[in-house]
């Protein structure tokens, strides 16, 4: 079982990518948010992996530039009508931390952007999801404060990066691989300035 893939960007097509591993090319399928993010090819990035098989379509392997983006495809999935295609359908309208914002609201409609999804696939989406959580990302109502309003989830390390970046007048996409480049570098351990620093150095700065 694959959980994780470290290698040079080989090519981006649409919905998939081809990641380099010492000479053994492997074949990942991806949401356009994730292959929006990803490095120039001939750059290195690392893919949190989800493995599947199926009867129709045998081995498949599905990545993610962060675990809580496995994570949440994996509790999708494991919601009856749910395939892979509609779970990274959801994660490319709504990242984890907005998905959980979303169950928290019953905001089905924003769900229900998602392709495949319609409204009553979004309604059990938002039923099956209260009270779960992934890692630090909650589907919960206590996500909810006094005054009636979401609280947003803690922001994750690299989402605190790419925010101060953008602060900084970087574009989004600029951001957020100059943070992921970084992020190889420095280890899923590095402080926040650290890794600011970092990705200010990929972006020339």
């Amino acid at each position: 079982m694959i959980g994780r893939l470290r290698g040079l960007v080989a090519e981006v097509e649409d919905g998939h990518c081809l990641i380099d591993c010492a000479g053994v090319g492997y074949v990942v399928a991806c949401g356009a948010r994730t292959l929006q993010r990803l490095p120039a090819p001939g750059d290195e990035t690392i893919l949190h992996i989800e493995s599947s098989w199926s009867a129709e379509n045998g081995p498949r392997l599905y990545g993610f530039l962060g675990r809580d983006e496995r994570r949440a495809f994996t509790t999708l999935t494991g919601i009856q009508g749910v395939g892979p295609k509609a779970a990274l359908s959801v994660l490319d309208v709504l990242p984890p931390g907005d998905l959980a914002g979303a169950v928290a609201r019953d905001d089905k409609a924003a769900i229900g952007r998602a392709n495949g999804v319609g409204p009553k696939l979004a309604l059990r989406i938002v039923t099956e999801l209260k009270g779960k959580s992934l890692g630090d990302v909650s589907f919960t109502p206590s996500a909810i404060g006094g005054s009636g309003e979401i609280v947003p989830p803690k922001p994750s390390l690299t989402g605190e990066a790419v925010s101060a970046l953008l602060g900084l007048g970087v574009a989004e996409v600029n951001a957020r691989r100059a943070v992921d480049q970084a992020l190889l570098r420095l280890g899923e351990e590095a402080e926040l300035s650290a890794l600011i620093r970092a990705a200010l150095q990929e972006l020339g700065r």
